[in-house]
C-alpha cells in the first residue's frame, strides 16, 4: 500500500510540473500576441506664423518728475501747509520756518538801501556842478550797490525759509513737524507727478542696432494685472562696462494704478517680423533634461498612429502659444492634452471631437 501511495506522489509531482510549464508557456504566448488598445488623446498641428520681434526685460518705474524736498537752511517749523499723501499745485506753500531774524534784518537793510540811494543821487547831482571829486561819486555808486546786494542776500534767505512745491505733483509722507527744529539737508517729504511715470531697464549690449527712440512696448507691474503701453524714450549713450549692459528709458502712456519705484516687466516691440513655427504652450512637457512634445505619426506597419518623444528649442510665448526655433516643422501634428498617459511608440486614436481650443 505504501508503494502505491509513493507512485501516486510521485505522478502527481510530475503532472503538475508538466502543467505549470505548459501553463507559463501559453502564457508568454498570448503575452507576446496582446496588443493593447490605442490610447485615446487631442493633438493639434504647429503652424507658421508672423511674430514680432519683441525683447524682455525688468526695469523700475519712477516719476518723469519727481524730487526729494529738504531745507536748504536751519530753523525752528512754524507752519505746515499741506498733508501727507496730499495733491499740490505749483509754487503752493508746504513748509514755512521761522524768519523773525530775518525780517527784522530786511527792515535794517531796506533802511540801509534808501540813505545810499539818496547820497547817490546827492553826490550825482554834485558831481554834474563840479562840486564833489569823481571819487566821491563812485564811492557813493559802490556803497549803493552794496546795499542793493544785501537786501538780494537777505531775501534770499527768507525765501530759503519757505520750501514750496516745485511743480504739480502728490507729496509722500512728510518726515517733519510743527515745532521741530531742523538743520540744512533735512529731508521733508517727496513730491511725485505721478501723471507721467516713466521706466528705466537695461539690455545686452548686442540688441543696440535694434533700438530706436519711439519703439513700441508693453508693460506689467506686479501690483497689477493690466498691461500698459508706451515707447522708447532715451537710450544711454554709452554700455556699462561691467556688465556690458545698455541703460534704456521708456515713457508710459497711462499711469493710473502705479507707483514710483514699481518693478514692472517690460517687453519691447523691435518692428523687425520673422517667421516663426508655434504650438500650444500646453503641447510642451518642460522639464531640467530639456522641454519635449509628443509627435503623432504613422505607424511603420502604415496601419495606425504612434507618438514619440521629441526634444525642441523654444522660444517666446504670446498669447497661449509658444515659439518652437527647433526641432519642430510647420505641419507636424503634435499631443495637446494626454501627454501622462503616453511612452515611446503608444499606439494614439485621435479625439473626432477635442474640447475647443482657444489658442
Amino acid at each position: 500500500m505504501r508503494a502505491y501511495l509513493t507512485v501516486a506522489a510521485l505522478l502527481l509531482l510530475i503532472f503538475g510540473a508538466i502543467g505549470g510549464y505548459l501553463y507559463n508557456k501559453f502564457s508568454a504566448l498570448a503575452a507576446q500576441d496582446y496588443t493593447p488598445p490605442p490610447i485615446t488623446v487631442a493633438a493639434t498641428k504647429a503652424r507658421a506664423e508672423t511674430w514680432p520681434t519683441t525683447l524682455e526685460a525688468v526695469g523700475t518705474l519712477h516719476a518723469a518728475r519727481g524730487v526729494n524736498l529738504a531745507s536748504e537752511t536751519s530753523g525752528e517749523i512754524i507752519a505746515i501747509g499741506a498733508e501727507s499723501g496730499q495733491r499740490v499745485e505749483e509754487g503752493q506753500l508746504l513748509v514755512t520756518l521761522n524768519d523773525s531774524v530775518e525780517q527784522a534784518e530786511k527792515k535794517r537793510l531796506q533802511a540801509n538801501l534808501v540813505l545810499a540811494q539818496q547820497l547817490y543821487e546827492r553826490d550825482a547831482s554834485l558831481l554834474k556842478q563840479k562840486s564833489v571829486p569823481q571819487s566821491q561819486y563812485d564811492r557813493s555808486r559802490a556803497d549803493l550797490d552794496a546795499a542793493i546786494a544785501s537786501l538780494a542776500e537777505n531775501q534770499a534767505r527768507l525765501d530759503n525759509k519757505r520750501i514750496s512745491a516745485p511743480f504739480a505733483g502728490t507729496i509722500g509722507i512728510i518726515q517733519v513737524k510743527t515745532g521741530d527744529y531742523i538743520e540744512s539737508g533735512t529731508p521733508i517729504t517727496t513730491l511725485q507727478d505721478l501723471t507721467a511715470l516713466e521706466v528705466d531697464f537695461s539690455v545686452p549690449e548686442r540688441y543696440y542696432p535694434l533700438l530706436r527712440n519711439g519703439l513700441p512696448l508693453r508693460l506689467q507691474a506686479s501690483a497689477s494685472e493690466r498691461v500698459y503701453t508706451g515707447s522708447l524714450v532715451a537710450v544711454d549713450a554709452a554700455v556699462d562696462a561691467g556688465t556690458r549692459n545698455l541703460a534704456l528709458r521708456a515713457r508710459l502712456d497711462e499711469s493710473d494704478g502705479l507707483l514710483p519705484g514699481m518693478f514692472a516687466r517690460i517687453i519691447v516691440d523691435l518692428q523687425q517680423p520673422r517667421e516663426v513655427v508655434t504650438i500650444p504652450e500646453i503641447g510642451v512637457t518642460y522639464s531640467l533634461q530639456g522641454d519635449t512634445v509628443w509627435v503623432v505619426e504613422p505607424a511603420k506597419e502604415g496601419k495606425g498612429l504612434v507618438v514619440n518623444p521629441r526634444v525642441v528649442k523654444t522660444g517666446q510665448v504670446r498669447d497661449g502659444r509658444v515659439a518652437i526655433l527647433d526641432g519642430l516643422a510647420a505641419g507636424e501634428q503634435l499631443v495637446s492634452v494626454g501627454q501622462n498617459k503616453l511612452h515611446r511608440g503608444a499606439a494614439v486614436v485621435l479625439e473626432e471631437n477635442p474640447a475647443p481650443f482657444t489658442q
